[in-house]
């Protein structure tokens, strides 16, 4: 199934962007000199998205350095940083008039920190600009350094989120600069440094998994006390990334839902263009 990327199934169909609301977002992160995932990763989900002024920030760049074999955000050499970029993104959050931020970032294995510093500083100004905007942030491993997880928890976000991706018997084929464990021990670590942080972690699913190593997976996020699991499909960003090996139906999803929520999780969003910042307020909101 190695070009099937291109022949999606009928349930993929998704809103075309381009709408009055989507154009004036897309003007305001122009204007503030931003990245976002949602352009960066291909996310299908965009045009919905923006559409109801929602939209999860990139900071630390558009370079990463790593290259994970999913993913379409361009590996190489970073830039230096742009301390300017809390304030930018501060300042355009209020004017979206966001009520649910999310912030995430690429990889920056050559900074000491991962970056935690900036994700804290980003949280810092808008709470300072906007101060009933609910932040969740989807952070990277930082490599497993523990006082850069600490910088973040400090700065307390309401949702803490790190995605574990795939499961263990192809985490290394599509992840080789990852750990599995040590994405495990990331996210109990944060019950441990600040018990009231709601934590949350996402699943791909179609790279050659089976239906026990999903399940698998999601009793080891349990575990940890993962409280938020989003689980969508997998799709194939080029023909040179990591091919799909199936689709999954939407009667499947929801089978996986049902057995994230009988193993405790207080909310699983599945679906087949499910994405981990996907409604995530809604999500949130559920959960609590």
């Amino acid at each position: 199934m190695s070009e099937n990327y291109q022949r999606l199934p009928a349930w993929f169909k998704v809103k075309s962007p381009g709408g009055k609301t989507y154009l004036n977002v897309k003007n305001l992160l122009s204007q503030g000199e931003l990245h976002t995932v949602c352009e960066e990763a291909k996310c299908p989900n965009i045009g919905e998205c923006w559409d109801r002024r929602s939209a999860t920030f990139m900071i630390l760049g558009d370079v990463c350095t790593r290259r994970c074999h999913y993913c379409a955000v361009t590996t190489g050499r970073p830039y230096k940083l742009d301390m300017e970029e809390p304030e930018r993104l501060a300042r355009t959050v209020e004017r979206l008039r966001l009520k649910y931020c999310v912030i995430t970032s690429v990889n920056r294995d050559d900074l000491p920190d991962g970056g935690a510093f900036m994700f804290a500083k980003c949280i810092q100004e808008i709470r300072e600009r906007v101060k009933n905007c609910k932040l969740e942030v989807l952070i990277p491993d930082f490599q497993g350094f523990l006082p850069a997880l600490s910088t973040v928890v400090r700065a307390k976000p309401e949702v803490l989120n790190h995605n574990i991706e795939t499961v263990r018997g192809i985490f290394h084929k599509v992840r080789p600069k990852g750990d599995y464990d040590q994405s495990l021990r990331l996210l109990s670590e944060v019950k441990n440094l600040d018990p009231a942080i709601v934590t949350k972690s996402g699943i791909m699913i179609g790279l050659g998994e089976t239906k026990l190593e999903i399940q698998t997976t999601m009793k080891d996020l349990r575990d940890v006390d993962c409280d938020i699991l989003t689980i969508g499909q997998y799709l194939r960003p080029s023909s040179r990334h990591f091919p799909i090996d199936r689709f999954y139906t939407p009667e499947e999803f929801d089978e996986l839902r049902d057995i994230g929520i009988s193993l405790g999780f207080k909310n699983v969003a599945a679906g087949p263009l499910v994405r981990s910042s996907y409604r995530a307020e809604e999500q949130v909101a559920h959960a609590l």
